[in-house]
């Protein structure tokens, strides 16, 4: 199961408490305290991790506790730090408040450590409160309370490329020709049911690009039709927009009326996807009618770069890949050095 929004409910743990205790030795009449400080209570922190690919654990383990701080104890002795309670998640998930509070932290790269809800101090043993009018204080701080909080964690995945296109245009097809990716492929809609992030190589150059298939929109998709409004999110962040189109028509479907359905679905979802740099993508280029179709659709869309291809043949696909990298590094983005790029879901 693919989850990539939840609610969690944390709770870092309290300081522990200090020590009222006195030195009592043998010809030591005036010994003195010597109670220890608590320790101090672990911390909720989020863990950038690659090996992670959903929320989906946080949604059956919404609640979690960082450990409370141990107490001080006699002869000066502190009590031991609490255990962090560590929260692996993809990079590209956003935190924020529930309920529309705003954004309150991101992970955007793997290791990165957030810490979310601060462990409390540790109370101060009674050593600290000894005085020249005080020699033997019997007061000690008890430990303060760690931070708690309720947060919404939203993933949206970190790629480079975000395929785009109606259901059975020939993304998953598409993925796993570029990609080591091995979406689900068949031939009836929605059998992609969560985004994908394959690593596109470049051998030649060492380099890599990452790319995000999103599950096929359907026109109505931002207002919550198919499944692509759960997914419009995950290409939010990429550089450069690909739009894979049935240039053949399949069902009697007209390329140019898909394009510009996509483009409506994604000026609602955030207009700002509409500014990104994007082409087009001609698949099904072996069938008869996709020859006359791309002629129409480029008297229309003369300055759009339009890419060739048939994904059951494989012609144009070499093409392709160097079309994207070019396109991708016009648009201002830098390729990952081979072996760096890491799929965030």
């Amino acid at each position: 199961m693919f989850v990539d929004e939840c609610v969690i409910n944390v709770q870092a743990g309290d300081g522990g408490a200090g020590a009222i205790s006195f030195r009592r030795e043998k010809y030591e009449p005036w010994g003195g305290p010597n109670g220890g400080d608590g320790g101090r209570g672990g911390d909720i922190v989020l863990l950038g991790d690659d090996d992670t690919d959903s929320l989906l654990d946080f949604k059956y383990r919404p609640r979690r506790r960082a450990e409370n701080g141990g107490a001080g104890a006699g002869r000066d002795r502190n009590g031991r730090e609490g255990k962090s309670e560590i929260l692996r998640v993809p990079p590209g998930t956003v935190v924020s408040l529930p309920d529309g509070g705003g954004q309150v932290a991101e992970v955007t790269a793997d290791g990165q450590r957030l810490v979310l809800c601060k462990g409390g101090n540790g109370g101060w043993g009674n050593s600290h409160f000894k005085s020249p009018v005080n020699r033997a204080p019997r007061r000690a701080n008890p430990g303060q309370p760690g931070a708690a909080g309720v947060f919404r964690l939203e993933l949206k995945s970190i790629a480079d490329i975000g395929l785009v296109g109606f259901p059975n245009a020939g993304k998953s097809s598409l993925t796993g020709r570029l990609t080591r990716a091995r979406p689900r492929a068949a031939p009836y809609p929605f059998t992609t049911l969560r985004p994908q992030i394959g690593v596109l190589p470049y051998p030649d150059t060492h380099e890599s690009l990452l790319l995000a298939d999103v599950p096929g929109l359907v026109e109505g998709a931002s207002e919550n039709k198919g499944l692509g409004h759960r997914f419009l999110r995950h290409i939010e962040r990429c550089r450069l927009l690909a739009l894979l189109l049935d240039m053949a028509g399949t069902d009697g479907r007209d390329p140019r009326d898909d394009y510009a359905v996509l483009l409506r679905e994604l000026e609602a979802h955030d207009p700002a996807l509409l500014a990104k740099p994007r082409l087009v993508i001609a698949n099904k280029m072996d069938l008869p009618a996709a020859a006359p179709n791309l002629a129409k659709f480029r008297r229309r869309h003369k300055k759009l770069p339009v890419l060739r291809l048939s994904c059951l043949t494989g012609a144009g696909l070499a093409e392709l890949k160097a079309g994207l990298r070019d396109a991708f590094i016009a648009a201002g983005g830098k390729p990952r050095p081979a072996g760096k790029a890491s799929p965030a879901a």
